[in-house]
């Protein structure tokens, strides 16, 4: 029997390490650790922050795709009390020096050459001078001038650092500014949505819930990190239940297949086209995917036969699709674990408990069912605000 779901991540930390001790957190290559080598990883890295000089309310930036390292790096950064700033991964060097920049960013994780990328490079020959970067930290590949490797920086940490980032993790709340996600919406101009962390475990308690998420199960993650399908409803609901995240950096059909087999993935959320290119590869039958059980789709319509093939061809027992925004902390409506492949194909569900939505029209009027409108939100789940934008953040939230 597990403990209450705590409502800030440090705790929710603690509470994975004590209670899914020996329970795989992870699995990435060469590297699987469990919750409790994963929490001494994120303490110890947490201790590192704070010889690094990072204060509470400080933002930190991840750069970099799905690995063992980001999740370490992340869940450091809640500890200490200062803010995680995620950053896309598609992102040429001149749009994330905006974002870090605009975030006021103090220490930066990336990646040189993983994957073919470098971040820095990118970063540097962007022409975009970010003063207030301090460390440059590489998860992983070459360490160049000016910057430092993981494991070089973890070794900053010391007992004392280490006692005084275990200080600062008791004082964190749910109510705490957790992230800020940058996000382009129909301007193409990022803006820094912040989101605390109570109202992401919160919700996203419920998702996991609906995907009947449990001790042991096994989530491949190829939806990106930066994103909030990726951590709010990937990273954290795999510490709340004690299941293994098993991070996918790129999308590829035979590599996910090949991972579902020998990996024995239970859990795989992801956007339709990614099923649908499952289900569509011509050596399909080929691969073992009895192992899957729980899928959650979304960012875009699905036919009802996707659905039905989810089912059939691919194994899962539970498919259902959800609905939400960065400005949501993530999600807005779900889908209940039975639903019909009608429903779950035609709608996104219903508003999460807590949560009261409705559409209105021009003029603020209700309108009528089946009739499109603007969705409204009010609870919970929405937003505390645009990054240094106040007159966007008045036109975005109206009480």
């Amino acid at each position: 029997m597990t403990g209450p779901i705590p409502d800030n991540f440090p705790a929710l930390v603690d509470r994975a390490a004590r209670e899914f001790a020996s329970t795989e957190a992870i699995s990435d290559g060469e590297t699987s650790l469990n919750f409790s080598e994963l929490g001494q990883q994120i303490k110890q890295a947490a201790g590192a922050l704070v010889a690094s000089g990072v204060d509470r309310g400080d933002r930190v930036a991840v750069w970099a795709p799905n690995s063992w390292e980001w999740v370490v790096a992340a869940m450091a950064v809640f500890r200490v009390g200062a803010v995680l700033v995620p950053v896309n991964t598609r992102f040429k060097g001149r749009e994330a020096a905006f974002v870090l920049e605009k975030a006021n960013v103090k220490v930066l994780f990336t990646v040189v050459g993983f994957l073919g990328n470098d971040y820095v490079s990118d970063l540097r020959e962007s022409g975009q001078q970010v003063e207030s970067i301090e460390d440059v930290v590489v998860l992983r590949g070459d360490v160049v001038d000016g910057t430092i490797s993981f494991e070089d920086f973890l070794a900053r940490s010391s007992s004392e650092t280490f006692a005084e980032a275990e200080d600062r993790a008791a004082d964190v709340s749910g109510s705490d500014l957790g992230l800020i996600m940058f996000t382009s919406g129909t301007t193409g101009v990022p803006k820094g949505v912040m989101v605390e962390q109570g109202p992401i475990i919160r919700g996203f308690s419920h998702y996991a819930r609906e995907l009947g998420m449990r001790q042991g199960d096994r989530m491949l993650i190829v939806n990106p990190f930066f994103h909030a399908f990726g951590f709010n409803g990937a990273i954290n609901p795999c510490f709340i239940h004690g299941a293994t995240m098993l991070p996918h950096p790129v999308f590829d059909v035979p590599s996910v297949l090949q991972r579902i087999q020998d990996d024995q993935v239970t859990v795989f959320p992801g956007p339709p086209a990614i099923f649908q290119g499952l289900i569509n590869h011509k050596d399909l039958d080929d691969y073992d995917t009895s192992t899957l059980r729980s899928a959650l789709t979304g960012a875009a319509s699905i036919p009802v036969e996707t659905v039905v093939d989810m089912r059939d061809r691919l194994g899962f027992e539970t498919v259902i699709t959800a609905y939400g925004m960065t400005e949501t902390h993530g999600l807005v409506t779900i889908c209940s674990a039975d639903d019909p492949p009608d429903v779950v194909a035609n709608t996104s569900g219903k508003a999460l408990p807590g949560l009261e939505i409705k559409l209105v029209d021009e003029d603020d009027n209700e309108v009528g069912l089946g009739e499109p409108g603007e969705l409204l939100v009010k609870g919970y789940a929405v937003m505390r605000g645009c990054l240094d934008e106040p007159e966007q953040t008045a036109e975005t939230i109206d009480e």
